[in-house]
């Protein structure tokens, strides 16, 4: 490739041109063939959306990408980039990436009419091979598509009928490469019909100027399915020259949702070892997720984006790195108490209907983490029902009596390692749950399930917790009032 650098010599190495969907095509039958994950990273998606977007590249289709937000579409498309050819010829000077051997504008047509095999050529890497642009509504058919360009016309002195006075826009200088709108219908209606021939027929008119320039590009768009009602809609003839309009969702399980939070998570190597989180953490960060799609007080339409666990990820592997630096501790581990410094993250990133509104932002975020405990714990300890006969005992009666007979227990945000299991360690029952019901837990654990069934007892009205300015106190329900009686 290093001694090819003019058309004769490209000629002589016996160069075949091929089309990006067929690059695309080829290199993605090569790789099921090895058995190579094309779509690596990407988690959830493999038995629905990949095997979907596969076909459609074997199918040689622009693509319509439609989900909610935070669900991998716009990197989706750049991963497309690996199925590219690495290298690919281009006249060189060329505006709009000429092919050397399929040349459409008048500059490369010129230039080869004029040199001939001496022709100079260039070559242009996958990673150039990609554009992208943001729908908004100041976006202008010159932004683009092109416009005619006064300047170069004085300095050229040429004619206004002269196509050598046009500006190519955005589309026509990414032939050859893989072209993204994001957020689609927010595109103007006038914009979108601007398309239709370049999809279609592979013509663009600039200002009167009517170019057959068969631009060779591989289209692909993304869409939130509440765009169509909030903002815009894709106008029905551009839809129908879209190939495949592939649906896009959250991640099903908890499982998933975690391997999507690790990979994305930045965490530096101080931070990973001086922070321990237990499995459970880790479930109930995911499962706020997935309580909040469900919750009366956000709008689920406009979707719970998963970067909204990958932020109180981080958060909550922040809120426990700055208490060991305030304790002077070398190390620690999440706590329960911990998650309430995740509420930042979550505050801003859902949008809430009107009865959330008037509940406000932080009482949403918080019942969303009591939920999220609530939901998980009867997969660890036992099920707590709702209505108990009177004399029905419990797995719970001897933790119950223990605060019955208690004035309360206080877990302050900022106590050291040493303090806060010390304070733990004082709650006998709590040692017998364990040993009955998670008899294998790993010891790095322990705490945190034992915090874990304080706040689970709590959800399910059997104590009471009260947040204070330095901590948490849980008290029983009633006995505090029997006591004053």
């Amino acid at each position: 490739m290093n001694q090819i650098k003019t058309l004769g010599d490209l000629k002589k190495a016996g160069y075949q041109s091929k089309s990006i969907k067929d690059e695309l095509r080829d290199n993605l039958i090569a790789n099921i063939k090895k058995g190579i994950n094309t779509f690596e990273g990407i988690h959830g998606y493999e038995n629905t959306v990949i095997p979907e977007l596969e076909r459609a590249i074997l199918s040689r289709h622009n693509i319509n990408l439609l989900g909610l937000r935070g669900q991998a579409k716009t990197r989706l498309a750049r991963m497309m980039v690996d199925l590219l050819d690495e290298y690919i010829p281009v006249v060189e000077g060329s505006e709009i990436n000429d092919d050397p051997l399929q040349p459409i504008s008048r500059y490369a047509k010129e230039l080869i009419k004029e040199n001939g095999d001496d022709t100079p050529i260039i070559w242009l890497h996958r990673s150039e091979r990609f554009a992208e642009k943001l729908a908004t509504p100041d976006v202008t058919v010159a932004d683009i598509i092109g416009d005619v360009d006064p300047i170069k016309a004085a300095n050229l002195k040429l004619s206004y009928a002269d196509d050598r006075v046009i500006h190519y826009g955005m589309i026509p200088r990414a032939n050859r490469c893989i072209f993204v709108i994001n957020e689609l219908p927010d595109l103007q209606a006038r914009i979108q019909v601007a398309l239709f021939n370049i999809l279609q027929e592979g013509d663009i008119q600039i200002r009167g100027f009517k170019l057959r320039m068969p631009l060779d590009m591989q289209f692909v768009f993304t869409a939130n399915p509440e765009d169509y009602t909030n903002r815009g809609s894709i106008v029905t003839p551009l839809k129908d020259r879209i190939g495949s309009q592939i649906l896009t969702h959250y991640p099903n399980s908890i499982e998933t949702a975690r391997q999507i939070t690790a990979q994305e998570a930045r965490l530096d190597q101080s931070q990973s070892e001086t922070v321990y989180i237990p499995d459970l953490a880790k479930d109930i960060l995911e499962q706020i997720s997935f309580e909040a799609r469900e919750s009366e007080y956000i709008d689920v339409k406009s979707g719970v984006s998963a970067r909204m666990s990958i932020t109180a990820y981080e958060n909550l592997i922040s809120t426990a790195e700055r208490r060991a630096l305030l304790n002077g501790d070398k190390d620690t581990t999440v706590r329960l108490t911990d998650f309430l410094g995740v509420i930042p993250s979550i505050t801003g990133k859902v949008e809430l209907v009107y009865e959330g509104e008037q509940e406000g932002a932080d009482y949403v975020a918080n019942l969303l983490l009591e939920s999220a405990i609530k939901s998980l714990f009867p997969k660890y300890f036992p099920k707590i029902e709702k209505l108990q006969k009177q004399d029905e005992e419990t797995p719970y009666d001897d933790l119950v009596s223990w605060f019955f007979n208690n004035d309360g227990f206080e877990l302050l945000d900022d106590d050291n390692d040493a303090t806060y299991k010390s304070k733990l360690d004082r709650i006998q029952p709590l040692d017998a749950l364990i040993a009955d019901y998670q008899p294998d837990i790993d010891q790095k654990d322990v705490y945190f399930e034992k915090e874990f069934i304080l706040w689970g007892l709590v959800q399910f009205k059997k104590l009471s917790k009260y947040k204070f300015t330095e901590g948490t106190q849980f008290k029983d329900p009633y006995g505090s009032y029997i006591s004053g009686l």
